[in-house]
This record gives structure tokens, sequence and C-alpha cells, in this order.
């Protein structure tokens, strides 16, 4: 785990399928002090072992909160006064409108099937990323860290090196 710091930003994956991109964007957050946090259940097993090969050694230098479930996931952010920005096809909004604040939580659907309704109506912005016509989305690790770059430009605590 990452030494204890304020996150300026902080992204949630909603019961990831794929350990491949679930170690690529927890590499992303290692090397931008973004904080994690995953919702369970996964589509793998959640141990060092399955994020390795994306994430490398960058492991040890992020902040991951589990949530074993979306009922504690959503409890906890209530708890926190949490907001949630999610990135969905089925959203309305572009990304790049949306002025992100210091409570939010940027969450990202599973590869497979992105949210269930419940988790759409939870959210109090639903984003999306323009794409061209006829294409369907993009890659969720690529979605992560454009949605990223994009909060850690509009924040005042920028990363340190």
């Amino acid at each position: 785990m990452a030494e204890d710091r304020p996150a300026c930003v902080r992204i949630a994956l909603f019961e990831p399928d794929i350990p491949q991109n679930t170690g690529t964007i927890l590499r992303l957050c290692a090397c931008l002090g973004v904080e994690a946090h995953l919702i369970e259940p996964a589509g793998f097993p959640i141990t060092d072992r399955a994020f390795r090969r994306a994430g490398l050694d960058y492991l040890d230098r992020v902040r991951i909160v589990r949530h074993e479930s979306w009922t504690a996931f959503d409890s906890w952010r209530r708890a926190e006064a949490m907001k949630i920005a999610l990135f969905t096809t089925k959203g309305a909004r572009p990304y790049l409108e949306h002025r992100f604040g210091e409570r939010d939580i940027l969450l990202f659907g599973r590869e497979s099937a992105g949210v269930p309704d419940p988790v759409h109506e939870a959210a109090d912005s639903r984003l999306i990323i323009p794409m061209q016509p006829g294409l369907r989305s993009i890659n969720v690790a690529m979605a992560v860290a454009m949605a990223v770059g994009e909060a850690l430009r509009q924040s005042p605590a920028k990363v340190s090196p």
C-alpha cells in the first residue's frame, strides 16, 4: 500500500473482469497518486499475483481500498459524502464538460457489462467519453487514464515528484 496521504482523485472499479486491465489501472494510480477502490466480486482472484504482470512492482505504491460488494461501497461513499461520477456509454454529458470536485469518485464498470441499473441510479453524474459513431467502447484502462488526466488537470492538488 502507498503511504498515507490525501488523495485528490479517486477511482473505483465495479466488479472488474480482466486482471491485466486492473493491473494497468493500478499502475497508473500508483504513478499519479490516485486512490483505487475495487468493488467486488471481481471476475478473477483479487491478489497481488493476479495483478503482477501489468502492475509490476508498482502495487506497493498504490492505495487500494477493497469493498466486498456494491452495497458496502455505496454505504462507505455515502458516509464519506463522496459523489459518484459514473463513466458510461449510456451517459449524456461529455466528461470534458464536467467539473470534478475533491469529493468525486470516478466509477468505471465491468469490461463485459458496465454497471447494473441500481448503480446508474445511484450516480450523481453520468459521463461519456465521446467516440466515433458505431463503435462500442474504449478499453477501460484507456478510459480511466483519460478521465484521471482530466480530473487531475482540474485539481488544485497536483502530483508531486
